[in-house]
């Protein structure tokens, strides 16, 4: 006969705390995201570098 039947491979209460870590990280990043994309939509971040300007006296 199976010994196996009817037993529990995973705790649920386990499996339900890493589900949670894992959806608040990507909500983490998620929120980082658009922030920053909202950031380089609204001119605040740029990909090029300024020129210097430099003044010989």
């Amino acid at each position: 006969m199976n010994e196996m039947v009817g037993t529990m491979v995973a705790d649920r209460t386990g499996l339900k705390i890493v589900g949670f870590v894992f959806a608040t990280i990507t909500l983490a990043v998620m929120i980082t995201t658009g922030m920053v994309v909202k950031g380089y939509a609204d001119g605040a971040y740029s990909l090029e570098v300024p020129a210097r300007v430099s003044i010989h006296r």
